[in-house]
């Protein structure tokens, strides 16, 4: 689903220099995976997503990303504020020129399982963080993009509202059909290596600026998966481990 080669992204620096915060870099991602990228800050994950999503260009390498526009999921607030947590997530679907009832079917089907049916004519300025991400999420979900960009969705959440939203985005994405045609293909940028073991099926390490994809790990747990209870499995801690020491 997502094939990079010696992707490079360069920046004008101070003075005619160029800085070079990307690559070369190869990735591959199946279609249907749910893959993580951990790293140093700086280290071009943002970058990377952003090649990707087709808001940046390469400087150099080839990039192939599926067959539609990913949808990309940011850390801070990304919810409209003029509109309520219905029309938040009704959006996508008036761009892609949906029924008013096949809208609203959907709509209100995926603020059901985000768990935000209440507040649907709620609007951003009364929700708490953990619950504006919610509604990100819902809005990605609905918008049925083949590949899904996360860009440390949860990282400014306190811990407890952080796992909520880990366990609602596996629900989400293990309860798709199994046939990778139909389940979504995930990348997701995050500085918590426990999130990572917990959420993706592999984990990517990624090296200081200019980022370059330096350890793989193979995550073995199986599905479906709760994050009280892998940290309690030791091979849990050992990949923990591996992981720290990739990034020492």
């Amino acid at each position: 689903m997502i094939v990079a080669r010696q992707l490079t992204k360069d920046f004008a620096g101070p003075e005619g220099t160029v800085i070079r915060a990307l690559g070369p870099l190869d990735l591959q991602v199946a279609p249907g995976e749910f893959v993580c990228i951990v790293g140093p800050s700086g280290c071009g994950k943002s970058t990377l997503l952003r090649l990707i999503a087709g808001l940046e260009q390469p400087t150099a390498g080839t990039l192939s990303v599926g067959s539609q526009t990913p949808i990309l999921v940011f850390q801070g607030d990304s919810t409209f504020p003029w509109l309520t947590v219905y029309g938040n997530v009704e959006y996508p679907l008036k761009l892609r020129g949906l029924s008013e009832k096949e809208r609203e079917a959907a709509v209100t089907h995926k603020l059901g399982l985000v768990g935000l049916s209440r507040f649907a004519e709620a609007y951003p300025y009364q929700l708490s963080g953990g619950m504006k991400q919610r509604v990100a999420l819902a809005r990605a979900w609905v918008a049925d993009p083949e590949i899904l960009l996360m860009d440390e969705p949860f990282g400014a959440l306190d811990e407890q509202t952080r796992m909520a939203l880990q366990r609602e985005l596996l629900r989400l994405w293990e309860g798709a059909p199994t046939s990778h045609d139909a389940r979504k293909t995930v990348l997701f940028v995050t500085h918590s290596i426990d999130e990572a073991l917990t959420l993706g099926d592999r984990v990517l390490v990624m090296s200081a600026a200019p980022g370059r994809i330096i350890k793989e790990v193979r995550v073995p747990f199986a599905r479906p998966r709760e994050a009280i209870q892998l940290k309690r499995d030791p091979s849990f801690g050992e990949l923990t481990y591996e992981l720290w020491q990739a990034l020492a």
